[in-house]
């Protein structure tokens, strides 16, 4: 019962990560236009929209490789922040470079944008502190024993007994 209660942390972590990662892309991706003053303000239904296609897209792309990432934090009892947050960032890593065409004559990514890529990493980071937070600080608790349950103290001695059972 226990597992089932976890995978459920766990998936309200990912999305929660995914999401709070999609406000990142977005926000950076559009950073051009919001600090254009000139340009008037930004319609708040095409940013909404926004957002949810990066959700989704995020959420879908960084699926496999946060799965990796969870079943060895999991598996191994790994607890620390540092560790989410590299993790994150790894996973970012490979949402980008799972998009960039990859030459295998030349062994060489093209088309890199440095920017795009530390947009990514750099999401990935905080979608791994968000998940760390919600669900990575108990990774593995699902396997240990639930604690003894503790007999209640003895009553005073002053106080009255019970009566005796008819």
């Amino acid at each position: 019962m226990a597992l089932i209660g976890r995978l459920f942390v766990i998936l309200f972590g990912f999305l929660a990560a995914c999401l709070v990662a999609g406000m990142i892309v977005v926000g950076a991706v559009l950073f051009p236009e919001f600090s254009d003053l000139g340009a008037g303000p930004i319609d708040q239904d095409a940013v909404n929209i926004l957002l949810g296609f990066g959700f989704i897209f995020l959420s879908g792309f960084a699926l496999l490789p946060a799965m990796v990432v969870v079943t060895i934090t999991e598996a191994f009892y790994i607890r620390s922040v540092l560790a989410y947050a590299l993790g994150g960032g790894l996973v970012g890593l490979a949402c980008y470079l799972g998009l960039v065409p990859f030459d295998p004559e030349t062994l060489r990514f093209d088309g890199i944008v440095r920017r795009h890529l530390e947009i990514m990493t750099g999401a990935g980071i905080i979608a791994g502190l968000v998940y760390w937070m919600i669900a990575g600080r108990n990774a593995g608790a699902w396997r240990e024993p639930p604690r003894p349950l503790t007999p209640p103290p003895p009553l005073p001695s002053a106080s009255p007994q019970s009566p005796p059972p008819l």
